[in-house]
């Protein structure tokens, strides 16, 4: 017959733990430990959530682009861009102004389908790289990016230098003759339309799953 096993003490006292007290369950250096350790976790976590907060907040936070005019209809001609400044974030004063570059649509150029959101180009300052702002050289019908040699062709896709993918675009739509421009999106190298990414991400072959969208954004624009 197997010998039945006397069940441990809770008290330290019984277990003859050095420096125990009569009634006592957890050694003091127990206690001071776990103290400790659980300061630091109160400690950590009061820097850790509020910093992680406000860096995760701004992915789940939805986001509206009003549709704002950038000039009649009867300004934009399909042979050249005219630049034009609207608001992408109003909170932040004139930092949270951007340059598009706005012509109507040209079927001797423009390939891809045509709708209701693209009778009139609006093409992103910001290149594709690293988010430098380019601009339009009418000259060469490029745009060009100063900063790290980004080369883009008339129609914004990449013609030279670092850029993973064509321009941004705004979807457009014409209001009793004004021409408005929406919310961004992305468009990998044959201009079809993505969700907005960021500058770097590419959108050819496995990038577009590579660099999924960010929750708030995955709404396209103007639909």
């Amino acid at each position: 017959m197997a010998e039945r096993k006397t069940a441990k003490s809770k008290y330290t006292a019984d277990r003859q733990i050095p420096g125990a007290f009569e009634g006592e369950t957890v050694t003091r250096r127990r206690f001071m430990t776990g103290t400790v350790h659980t300061a630091g976790a109160v400690a950590t976590a009061a820097i850790v959530l509020p910093a992680a907060g406000f860096a995760l907040g701004p992915v789940f936070e939805e986001k509206e682009q009003p549709w704002q005019p950038v000039g009649k209809a009867t300004d934009f001609t399909p042979d050249t861009y005219l630049p034009r400044t609207i608001t992408i974030e109003p909170r932040i004063g004139d930092v949270g102004k951007s340059t598009v570059f706005v012509r109507r649509f040209n079927p001797d150029v423009d390939t891809e389908p045509r709708d209701q959101y693209n009778e009139f180009i609006a093409i992103s300052s910001a290149c594709m790289h690293l988010g430098c702002p380019i601009n339009f050289v009418a000259a060469a019908q490029r745009f060009i990016c100063p900063c790290h040699g980004g080369v883009y062709d008339f129609v914004g896709k990449v013609a030279g230098g670092p850029p993973v993918r064509p321009l941004d675009r705004f979807y457009t739509r014409v209001e009793n003759g004004t021409v408005q421009i929406g919310r961004r999106f992305s468009v990998n190298s044959e201009l079809e339309r993505f969700s907005p990414r960021d500058p770097g991400e590419p959108l050819d072959g496995v990038g577009q799953y590579m660099y999924p969208s960010r929750p708030s954004m995955r709404k396209l624009p103007g639909t």
